[in-house]
């Protein structure tokens, strides 16, 4: 078979989106309708509008809200870090006495009956 030419494929290419094109409804094309002129009060007013209305008492219509100190969640706080300071400074000693018992490196008075280096 022969392979076919880069003409046909154009031309089958072009009948078959040409043909997807006509297929589609057509619809009217729409007036185009121009907006109408604003008067010079008008255009003021957007201007204003778009500017914030008025940028000089801005802050005097702002009110800031203010969050009040959370005395509660800072007691709490302070009560399970009083309750857990005991336990943490017993389990820190305990360690630390663990430690000084299994150090071998330097002094070796605290080993027991272990061999003589």
């Amino acid at each position: 078979m022969r392979n076919p030419s880069l003409a046909r494929l154009l031309l089958v290419l072009a009948l078959a989106t040409g043909g997807a094109a006509l297929a589609q409804p057509r619809k009217p094309v729409q007036d185009f309708n121009a907006p109408r002129e604003l008067t010079a009060e008008e255009r003021e007013a957007a201007k204003q509008r778009a500017m914030g209305n008025n940028l000089n008492s801005y802050g005097k219509d702002i009110q800031v809200k203010t969050q009040p100190f959370p005395w509660k969640a800072v007691g709490l706080a302070g009560l399970v870090f009083l309750v857990a300071i005991p336990f943490g400074f017993r389990a820190f000693r305990n360690t630390t006495k663990e430690m000084d018992d299994v150090n071998t490196f330097g002094n070796n008075s605290n080993r027991g009956d272990d061999e003589a280096a």
